[in-house]
């Protein structure tokens, strides 16, 4: 082939001309661990999202006749398919003691995208459909569509028979969204006072950085119930909801500021920066068009840090009965109903929101530190 007709083959981008966007995914993409942590949590916003849909039966929905009901095994068996035993109560009547004993010889036929209570997705989409639940078409097939003890329970049953797992589901919607919404509070504080404090100087620094030292100095713990103490018990749960969340944030953009007034200080006295500025940009523009955007992998970073705290405030805030409050589902709202130790020791399950919390806060420190690494390109590890 002629040397002047040989397809022109482009060349591979260099690092070194690649841009720091570029550069930070390509790093995330190869710390294994962090990237693990990022399909975590976002399976974790995916199930928040379709809640309706996911969870096995709606919240609203209990059966007191099987209260305290243990975690139930899945068996499979290609002549009956996914299936679970029957659970029978049996109440000591000495003791009072309530058991369940599984029947292996009557099955309760499961499936995936079966039909159960209807919901609205999202709520205003109706549907029927639920990922994963008992089939009730296949057990009126077979007769047994009214059986009291055809019930699922994977995580167990709490003191009023609502299924654990679905209220875990229901829960993560609200717990994973003061996270985020939190976010948004904490990003303009942080970006907006940082920035003033980093770019002007002067006095508006030195009373922007004594705030956040005062800030600082408050204990977290005792701010906390003090402002869980405020909210009065005859507000709506949507009402303690949004006031939980906009608390939450005005106490945690004290660390993005550190940063932001940090690099603010580091950049502001570059040449382009200073080109803008002869040029005839104002100052707002400098700083949020030219400046803020030079760090904005650093921010992403600090944010996704300052998530796993936020969540653990409103966890420690339902718990202690200060926060959210029934009927709101979330997952420190759940583990109200184990302050009891007694209560734990017979019925461990109800722990599960504990496990879920565990998770997500593990999958933003990982994810975060692989954030961490990688928006630094240029280091050497």
């Amino acid at each position: 082939m002629n040397a002047s007709t040989a397809p022109i083959v482009p060349a591979a981008r260099p690092e070194s001309v690649r841009s720091p966007w570029d550069l930070t995914i390509r790093r995330f993409a190869r710390h294994r661990l962090g990237l693990a942590a990022f399909f975590l949590l976002c399976l974790f916003y995916l199930m928040a999202i379709g809640c309706e849909f996911f969870a096995p039966i709606t919240r609203e929905w209990r059966d007191l006749r099987h209260s305290y009901c243990p975690p139930q095994p899945v068996h499979f068996s290609f002549a009956e398919g996914l299936h679970t035993g029957a659970m029978r109560r049996l109440d000591n009547p000495v003791t009072f003691a309530r058991t369940y004993l599984e029947d292996a010889s009557v099955s309760v036929p499961l499936g995936f995208f079966v039909r159960g209570e209807p919901y609205q997705l999202l709520g205003f989409i109706p549907l029927e459909r639920h990922f994963f639940g008992v089939d009730r078409a296949q057990l009126a097939a077979l007769g047994r569509g009214t059986d009291p003890d055809a019930v699922f329970y994977l995580l167990g049953a709490d003191k009023y028979g609502r299924d654990v797992l679905s209220r875990l589901i229901y829960g993560a919607r609200i717990s994973l969204s003061v996270g985020l919404i939190s976010i948004v509070v904490t990003f303009f504080l942080g970006i907006v006072l940082g920035g003033i404090s980093g770019y002007v100087g002067g006095g508006w620094d030195n009373l922007i950085q004594r705030g956040i030292e005062v800030i600082n100095a408050l204990p977290q713990l005792p701010l906390w119930l003090a402002i869980g103490a405020i909210f009065p018990a005859d507000w709506s749960p949507l009402t303690v909801y949004f006031c939980v969340t906009v608390a939450l944030s005005l106490f945690s953009w004290t660390g993005l500021a550190r940063v932001v007034r940090g690099k603010i200080l580091a950049l502001r006295e570059e040449d382009y920066a200073m080109a803008a500025r002869l040029l005839g940009a104002s100052h707002a523009r400098v700083l949020f068009r030219h400046l803020v955007p030079g760090f904005a992998s650093h921010i992403i970073v600090t944010l996704t840090l300052s998530v796993p705290g936020m969540i653990l405030g409103e966890t420690v805030l339902s718990f202690l009965g200060l926060g959210l409050r029934p009927p709101i589902v979330s997952w420190g709202v759940m583990l109200q109903d184990c302050q009891n130790l007694q209560t734990v020791g017979h019925y461990p399950w109800l722990m599960a929101p504990a496990l879920f919390i565990i998770l997500t806060i593990l999958g933003f420190n990982f994810a975060g530190d692989a954030l961490r690494d990688a928006a630094d390109p240029y280091s050497d590890r």
